[in-house]
């Protein structure tokens, strides 16, 4: 070996040393970060929670963040504040009802704190569940209290439960009623050269109109005037009854706005208060000192001594006593499209939804609640899910479905596998129907220069392919399919409620129904809430005591990271940073005239056929 060589050979092994030990620190230093998060969101999720305690005479604070939810959207990314991009902030209403509940019976808990003012919105079926709670607090002879620097329109029912409203002088009571606006493509879609082949039975099912019209139907329009009105109705009545305010004071005030405001030289909150929609007009400074007057000083965070209804909801899960570990009632939650197969948060999977639905089986529960939030999907994937729902009965264990928001088409057709149904009185159901939908662009390739040609065995050989023309034989294939699975899911609705097929189809065909208007036409059995399906199947299962067990998909060990990563950040700044980005603002209202070229992607059942309600969109 030559000298040069030799200290060629010294110097490559000096490098390649040099370079193991930075690989070598580089891996130290990332497990040592990884670890100290993981000290971090271990110190933030259980150390403050053993230092918890709850001062006689304390008031529940309730301030609830982003969009009230039956399931929280899994964690996709960062949080906003770590450098990710802002998603959507979510409270689970059970969370937030079970604190309620629970605090109704603690001697420590002296009143309820309503803070709304980081609540971006909620369906009124959720609204409801949480007001009934609030009326069950109350009948405890305990005092509720709102206090707001302004109030929308869901904020604004959630007020109206409490004993005393406060509005800053220079805020608001945004009341505008409830509508159904979308965007329509049919024009969009023609100079696209996009063909839409749509197959469908019924006068009602609206779902593929934004594709194939440019403006709402007269049935549709009639229709879902009809179930507004209605749920309108809902809103207006509880609101004046909580309030002690005669019937038409709501519609008054937002019809008759313009001139409220002259009165009050263009002062919202003045019209307000004049028209008692407020008891108080008083800063939020001013309204926690009264409230410090009432309830007791507290810390800095929240003035009055109070403790937040999360951080006492987790509390009591860890110091209350179990019950007996056989007397189990299973509780699954299902949100989203319907689709085939398996689906993350936010989807129904017929796959993993059945996966949860067998897990509930395996854990020998003594009845199941499921809980369906959806406006329906793939036929195919109801149909599974149902199967699932008929084998839990068929193993001894009564089945109940809770409805959300919205329990329609195809979410209506898993609710027919249940032993019974409960739906909120705001609940939107129905929407019996099903469709076809096939959309194909060969003219809008060739508008490219693109063309197809080629040779089949058959004359149904390429008959599917998405490039080439649909031919008729496909076209009457699809049709009969749909009339096909109408006819079965009559059938399926008739054997459930009792009926026939041919009354069912006078109340069927696509008509949406609200919750109350279903129970009278024998969709639903009860009307009622989440608790009230839960006692329901209690009392199928002739349990007197029992513990409710959520069975839950999985996260993946990143999700869970995450997950904690983004409940240890606070949600009140999330969601204003949410709100108040000027991209994500952009973006969000962007989002419904988007929805309906968003919901293509959920086009996946195997034989192209959907139960699926696009009018259901509950206020």
């Amino acid at each position: 070996m030559t000298e040069s060589t030799h200290r060629k050979g010294l110097l490559r092994r000096f490098f390649g040393g040099i370079g193991a030990a930075i690989t070598w620190l580089r891996r130290v230093f990332t497990n040592l970060i990884f670890l100290l998060i993981l000290l971090f969101i271990g110190l933030a999720i259980f150390g403050k929670e053993e230092q918890l305690t709850i001062p006689q005479g304390a008031a529940l604070r309730v301030a609830p963040t982003g969009f009230l939810v039956d399931e929280l959207s899994p964690p996709r990314s960062l949080p906003a504040l770590l450098g990710g991009p802002p998603g959507p902030v979510e409270t689970r209403v059970k969370d937030i009802v079970d604190a309620i509940d629970f605090a109704a019976k603690d001697q420590r808990i002296s009143s309820v704190v309503l803070e709304l003012d980081y609540m971006m919105g909620a369906n009124l079926s959720k609204l409801e569940e949480v007001g009934a709670a609030l009326q069950r607090f109350k009948a405890a002879d305990k005092p509720v209290y709102a206090v707001g620097d302004n109030y929308t329109q869901a904020q604004y029912f959630l007020a109206s439960h409490a004993d005393k409203v406060y509005l800053n002088p220079m805020g608001s009571v945004l009341l505008t009623g409830f509508g159904s606006y979308r965007n329509y493509f049919k024009s969009a879609l023609d100079k696209l050269k996009v063909n839409f082949h749509v197959f469908r039975v019924g006068d009602y099912k609206d779902f593929i109109e934004p594709y194939t019209r440019d403006d709402m139907s007269p049935a549709s329009r009639d229709n879902n005037q009809r179930w507004l009105n209605e749920l309108w109705t809902e809103y207006t009545e509880q609101v004046t009854g909580l309030r002690n305010l005669p019937p038409e004071t709501i519609d008054g005030f937002v019809n008759e706005l313009p001139q409220h405001l002259a009165a009050h030289e263009g002062s919202w909150a003045e019209a307000a208060f004049d028209q008692q929609l407020v008891d108080e007009l008083a800063s939020r400074r001013v309204a926690i000192d009264a409230l410090k007057e009432s309830i007791g000083a507290g810390d800095d965070d929240i003035g009055y001594k109070g403790i937040n209804a999360l951080k006492y909801l987790r509390h009591q899960k860890l110091t209350r006593i179990p019950t007996p570990a056989e007397n189990k009632v299973g509780l699954i939650a299902a949100t989203g499209a319907i689709v085939d197969g398996e689906a993350p948060a936010g989807q129904i999977g017929s796959a993993s939804l059945g996966k949860l639905i067998r897990q509930a089986r395996d854990k020998k529960v003594k009845a199941l609640v499921l809980r369906v939030d959806s406006g329906g999907g793939s036929a195919f994937a109801s149909e599974a899910i149902r199967q699932e729902l008929l084998a839990t009965r068929d193993a001894g264990i009564p089945v109940v479905l809770s409805m959300g928001s919205v329990a329609a088409s195809g979410g209506y057709w898993i609710a027919t596998g249940a032993d019974r149904i409960w739906a909120a009185p705001s609940t939107i159901t129905g929407s019996i129907g099903v469709f076809g939908a096939f959309p194909t662009f060969e003219e809008s390739l060739e508008s490219l220069g693109i063309y197809n040609d080629g040779v089949g065995t058959t004359e149904m050989a390429g008959a599917m392919r998405l490039d080439r023309p649909l031919p008729d034989a496909a076209a009457d294939i699809l049709q009969q399919g749909v009339e096909n699975t109408y006819s079965r899911f009559l059938r399926i609705v008739a054997e459930a409620r009792g009926s026939t097929p041919e009354e069912v189809h006078k109340i069927a065909q696509g008509q949406v129904w609200t919750g109350r208007a279903a129970q009278q036409l024998g969709l639903v059995d009860e009307l009622g809430y989440l608790n009230d399906a839960i006692a329901s199947a209690a009392q199928l299962a002739e349990l007197e005591q029992y513990e409710v067990v959520e069975i839950k998909r999985e996260l993946t060990p990143g999700q869970r990271l995450l997950q904690a990563l983004s409940d240890n950040i606070d949600a009140s700044v999330a969601a204003s940073l949410e709100a108040n980005l000027p991209l994500g603002a952009w973006l969000s209202s962007l989002q419904p005239a988007l929805e309906p070229l968003a919901e293509l992607r959920s086009f996946r059942d195997p034989r192209a056929l959907y139960a699926r309600c696009l009018g259901c969109r509950a206020p």
